[in-house]
This record gives structure tokens, C-alpha cells and sequence, in this order.
């Protein structure tokens, strides 16, 4: 074996930095007793040399295997597979890797049962994703692992959040200055936390403008929804401006308004949430309401990256904000 295929060790990095092997192992475990010149130094000498601290090894002196648990319902909806990405890079900058565990939407033995596989694979915790979140919220008792819930309100766990209520009420302001009529709403699943809040935000928003919302359609996030309750609005000439949920429902709601006729935005309004890239290619562009979706997996990820759990539950909440584009533009 060559020099350069020999993998570096801790004592080639001391040996290059001009430090103590003991110096190098704190900056590898983020010690605080070193200083900024030496970290840098030190930092320098292991990309040099390409070193890389052993895992297994790591694990046995911190009790920590870097590792991360990730528990879902579904990938098929944008919001959760952005999440997932967004988890990803972050965990990967922090230097952990992830475990997926899929359950079962309708059956809360399985969210039972994968946390039991996370708990035995020994992740340093779990990010419990959207609709999941529920199955934590009702549990008699909080599991050993930690978990942190994405979209949930329960103060038995540290939770993070989209500022949902504010976005939708906001979007919804915006459709009805614009449109001049109440605003319909295209509705997420029935229990779901985000849904619900976006929900309350639309609902805030007609009673401060002093008008009756019109009946809720309930939809489950997806295109095809969407394009089936979109239907059953195009028939009406008093619907003015729709607000969907989630831009993929809106995607289905534009749809059936096109084949049915209805000019965008000259007859009916429409407005999405969740700030997907895709949504400015819609025709027209769509209005909606962007989520920080790196954001929330950077505070989910620190939260179980700190060594110790910090005194009581922390909720984060990170703001959103309305991108109005030509679907709400006469």
C-alpha cells in the first residue's frame, strides 16, 4: 500500500500541524480549549491530508454515533421530500448521516415500531417529519429517544415550525384587497398541524376584513385533489379567488379552471403556500407563501446535535413569506 492510499491517521495530522495527537482529538470533538489559530492549523493539516475521524471510534469516546433518525408518512408530497432533502444537507454538514423510517399514515403501531428500530440502530435522535408528528403528540409517554417534532404543538417535545398562520393569513389578506370577494379555501388533510394553522390564517383574515368565509373544501395536499375540488369550484361564476394549501394543490385547482375555462387571474384568483422553485413556471406564475425549508432542518438537526437536552422544550418558529406573482395580478 502506497502513502497516499494508507488512510491518515490522527498522528499524521499532529505530525503535519505541528501539534500534540492529544490537540488534534479536541478540535476533531469540538473541545473549547484550543485556539482559533491552532484549530485553524490543525483544521488545514486534515484537509491536506484528506483525514477523516473514524466513526466507529468516535462513537465509543463520545457515546454518540452521528447518526439521526428521520420518521415520515409519505414522500410523495413536495413539502415532505424538500424537508427530507433539506435534512440531508444538513445533517451531512454537522457530520451525520440519516436513518429513513416510513409509517404507516392510518396505523400508529408503526410509528411505534420504528421508533423502536431507530432506538435499536442507536441514532442520536429523531426528527419526526409533518403528518408523522401526530403519532408523537399522541402518545401516553415521550419514547427514551429524543425526538424533535417538525409541525406539531406539544410541550412535552422540542418542536419547529413555519409560522403557518401568519403566511396564510397573510396570502389570504392579499387575495381578498386583490380580488375584492371572500376567498375560497382548498384545505390540507383533516388532522394535519400545518393545515389546520394555514386554516386559522384564513379564517383570521376574513373576520378582520368583516366577511363570512366561504365553505372549506378539504383536499390531501396532492395535484389531483386539487384538480377534483378545483372542478367543482370552476362551476361557480361567484368563486373569485381560491387559496390552496400547498402549491401542488393549487397546481391541480389552475388545471380545472383552465379546462373549464376560467381566465387566471382575470376571473379567478388563485394562490398557493409552501414557495416551491416549480411554482413560478406555472401559468401563470404562481402567488404563494414560502417556507424556509433548510432552515427548518438546520434548527431540527442542532437541536439533537447539542450533547445534552436544554432545560424544557424549545419551540422554534421561522417566519415565512408571500411571493406575489401574476396569479393574483389583473
Amino acid at each position: 500500500m502506497t502513502e497516499r492510499e494508507r488512510r491518515a491517521s490522527m498522528s499524521d495530522v499532529a505530525a503535519l500541524a505541528g501539534v500534540s495527537g492529544q490537540t488534534v482529538s479536541r478540535v476533531v470533538n469540538g473541545a473549547g480549549n484550543v485556539t482559533d489559530a491552532t484549530r485553524e492549523r490543525v483544521e488545514a493539516a486534515m484537509t491536506r491530508l484528506g483525514y477523516r475521524p473514524h466513526a466507529a471510534a468516535r462513537a465509543l469516546r463520545t457515546g454518540r454515533t452521528l447518526s439521526l433518525g428521520v420518521v415520515v408518512t409519505t414522500l410523495s408530497t413536495v413539502g415532505n421530500s424538500l424537508m427530507l432533502e433539506s435534512l440531508t444537507a444538513t445533517a451531512a454538514d454537522s457530520g451525520y448521516s440519516l436513518v429513513l423510517a416510513l409509517v404507516d399514515p392510518t396505523d400508529p403501531a408503526s410509528f411505534a415500531a420504528a421508533i423502536e428500530t431507530l432506538t435499536d440502530r442507536e441514532v442520536d435522535g429523531a426528527v419526526v417529519v409533518n403528518e408523522a408528528s401526530r403519532f408523537a403528540v399522541a402518545l401516553a409517554e415521550p419514547p427514551a429517544l429524543r425526538l424533535v417534532l417538525v409541525d406539531a404543538d406539544d410541550d412535552r417535545f422540542d418542536t419547529v415550525s413555519s409560522d403557518h398562520e401568519a403566511g396564510a393569513h397573510a396570502v389570504t389578506a392579499h387575495l381578498i384587497a386583490a380580488s375584492g370577494a371572500p376567498v375560497h379555501h382548498v384545505a390540507g388533510p383533516d388532522g394535519s398541524f400545518a393545515a389546520e394553522s394555514r386554516t386559522a390564517g384564513w379564517r383570521r383574515a376574513h373576520a378582520e376584513a368583516e366577511l363570512e368565509p366561504p365553505a372549506l373544501l378539504r383536499g390531501d395536499w396532492t395535484a389531483e385533489s386539487g384538480a377534483a375540488l378545483g372542478g367543482l369550484l370552476a362551476g361557480s361564476s361567484d368563486v373569485r379567488a381560491v387559496f390552496c394549501a400547498n402549491d401542488q394543490t393549487a397546481l391541480g385547482v389552475m388545471s380545472a379552471l383552465h379546462e373549464a375555462g376560467r381566465a387566471i387571474p382575470e376571473e379567478v384568483m388563485v394562490a398557493g403556500f409552501d414557495g416551491t422553485a416549480d411554482a413560478a413556471r406555472f401559468w401563470p406564475a404562481l402567488t404563494t407563501v414560502a417556507q424556509d425549508f433548510r432552515g427548518l432542518a438546520r434548527v431540527a438537526t442542532a437541536i439533537l446535535a447539542a450533547e445534552e437536552p436544554a432545560g424544557p422544550a424549545r419551540h422554534v418558529v421561522l417566519p415565512v413569506h408571500l411571493l406575489a406573482r401574476a396569479s393574483t395580478r389583473r
